[in-house]
């Protein structure tokens, strides 16, 4: 039996907004893991990686996982290379659903633009690399993915029916 829900996907492709929507509609808590490693280690997720480094942000994400592994009835909010590590892979599709927002890479663009705290796309706020990184991110997220439901010119309420209705009445055993 699975309990929670756990949205993956590239950055800027509503994880947050629709997790929000999706707690409403489920009556779930909801769990940023961005926000509840920012929170725990006292720094923004920028601040982190250039205090620490990726591989130790990456470390956190599966530690947190970890620590979520018992909880039940949550709308989890994973960071956009949380899907990266096998590891995390199993501890979400063990503990829950597991639903890939997808965007096109001018939507993601559009989202994320004006957003300073993106340390990936430092530098790199454009098309062409938002592009590279989705082929080379492309395939762990479809791997990890039980849900896939795109995102682009929907509102998060259209996006958290049509999960809960993939839910319902697909062929994953699920509480309620």
């Amino acid at each position: 039996m699975k309990y929670n829900i756990y949205l993956i996907g590239f950055m800027g492709t509503g994880k947050s907004t629709v997790s929000a929507s999706l707690a409403r509609l489920f009556g779930y808590e909801e769990i940023d893991t961005d926000i509840q490693i920012a929170s725990q280690q006292n720094q923004s997720i920028s601040e982190i990686f250039e205090s620490q480094g990726e591989p130790a942000f990456r470390d956190m994400e599966t530690k947190l996982l970890q620590e979520l592994a018992g909880e039940k009835h949550k709308i989890i909010s994973c960071g956009g290379g949380m899907a990266m590590r096998k590891e995390n892979v199993a501890l979400m599709q063990q503990n829950g659903v597991v639903v890939l927002l997808t965007a096109k890479p001018e939507t993601i663009l559009s989202r994320v633009q004006q957003d300073k705290g993106r340390p990936i796309l430092q530098g790199n706020m454009n098309v062409t690399y938002i592009c590279e990184l989705l082929q080379q991110r492309s395939p762990f997220y479809q791997d990890a993915g039980e849900i896939v439901v795109a995102t682009d010119d929907r509102t998060p309420e259209e996006i958290a029916e049509e999960i809960k209705k993939n839910i319902k009445f697909g062929k994953i055993c699920f509480d309620f």
